[in-house]
């Protein structure tokens, strides 16, 4: 297990850093000459047709926010299934810490977003942007510390982070529904059925599942569920464990989370980040700044966020609900407190879903993602860097 958590975090690690470049090269793309080129690139139809029975068009971005994140969020899917059942999440006294840290850092980011944009219906629409934790940006800056971070602090913003996910899945799922389609939907719950009687029947052929994730990724599309909720979904279902006819123990799950993770971190991840982070700064004045949207966003980040993580730890802590994890400080704690207001990949997806169409606040809502996800990496950085290790006694 402490090899498969070593690849995971380094893959993360890695990936975070990739994706730091990308950024810079998406705003580079679309705040100079290469701009138009960026913006017809974005917005080039790709068609996907059976016929006369199915027709799917839609511009490249979405292809990359409803198709490749589908992907993103089967690869969290499986590790949360994994984590959760034979992973550092499988006993009670690893959960506590991170989920209370994580439900601190939902909260009270969501709470400071309300306050400046309460009496705004359309705007109270992104509360759930600044609630969101990118694993790969906050394990990537982690990486650059090396020695000095515990690997216990490394697993502790791990865990906090995929609940992070988690609880972002169940936002989306609950306030970032259409209206249902009735028909998709029962097309959907067949698709659902079919998956659990494979898992059932112990089924261990990838490509099934594949192809019955398809048709359901198609069918959540239709019913206006947002269609990256199917990697959850079919995640959940892919057998763990099998004993196979030679007797030996072959996991689906690994099989795939292996096959995957390199894509979502080495392309999915990427592109997504290339497509969405392109704002053109030329257009935004300060003045434009000034909005309860955009001080919304970037307090939550980078206030709501860290107030949110470290006060519900320390309260947890001090009332011998938990304990702080092994070899670590307080204030290397607080560092990685300070690390969860990087939102940017989950709090742009969001935001893609909060407001379709980020003109209307002159894309300040997006720059503000940028802004609070860059200060809190930069002072959790320093924070982290200048902490010291608990000494054990």
């Amino acid at each position: 297990m402490k090899v498969l958590v070593g690849k995971f975090l380094e893959k993360e690690s890695s990936s975070g850093i990739i994706l730091i470049f990308v950024t810079i090269i998406a705003l580079i793309f679309s705040n100079t000459f290469l701009s138009e080129f960026y913006n017809t690139f974005l917005h080039t139809k790709i068609e996907f047709r059976v016929g006369t029975f199915l027709e799917i068009s839609k511009p490249l971005i979405l292809w990359v926010n409803d198709g490749l994140m589908a992907i993103f969020f089967l690869m969290i899917g499986l590790e949360i299934k994994r984590e959760l059942i034979l992973g550092h999440l499988s006993k009670l006294s690893h959960v506590t810490l991170p989920l209370i840290g994580a439900l601190g850092g939902m909260v009270v980011p969501a709470l400071v977003f309300a306050a400046f944009n309460s009496a705004d219906d359309f705007a109270l629409r992104g509360w759930a942007i600044p609630t969101a934790t990118d694993i790969a940006f906050a394990l990537g800056i982690l990486s650059l510390l090396g020695k000095r971070v515990p690997t216990s602090l490394k697993i502790f913003l791990m865990a906090l982070a995929i609940f992070d996910d988690l609880g972002a899945i169940l936002i989306i799922a609950f306030f970032y529904t259409a209206e249902l389609s009735v028909i998709s939907l029962v097309f959907g719950t067949v698709c659902i059925f079919i998956l659990i009687l494979l898992n059932r029947f112990k089924v261990t052929y990838l490509s099934i599942y594949a192809v019955i994730g398809f048709i359901l990724w198609i069918c959540v599309l239709k019913t206006g569920v947002h269609a990256t909720l199917t990697g959850i979904i079919l995640a959940f279902t892919i057998p763990l464990s099998v004993v196979n006819e030679k007797r030996k123990h072959i996991s689906p799950i690994r099989t795939l989370e292996h096959f995957i993770h390199n894509w979502v971190a080495y392309f999915i991840l990427p592109m997504f980040a290339f497509v969405n982070a392109g704002i053109d700064l030329r257009l935004i004045s300060l003045e434009q700044m000034n909005n309860s949207v955009s001080w919304g966003i970037f307090l939550g980040l980078f206030i709501g966020k860290q107030l949110g993580v470290f006060s519900f730890v320390y309260l947890a802590v001090k009332l011998n609900l938990t304990k702080l994890p092994t070899n670590v400080s307080w204030l290397q704690l607080y560092g990685v407190a300070v690390l969860t207001g990087v939102g940017f990949t989950m709090s742009l997806f969001i935001d893609s879903l909060a407001y379709v169409d980020s003109s209307i606040f002159f894309y300040t809502d997006k720059l503000a993602i940028l802004l609070g996800s860059l200060f809190s990496g930069i002072i959790g950085y320093i924070i982290l860097l200048n902490a010291k290790k608990k000494k054990l006694i």
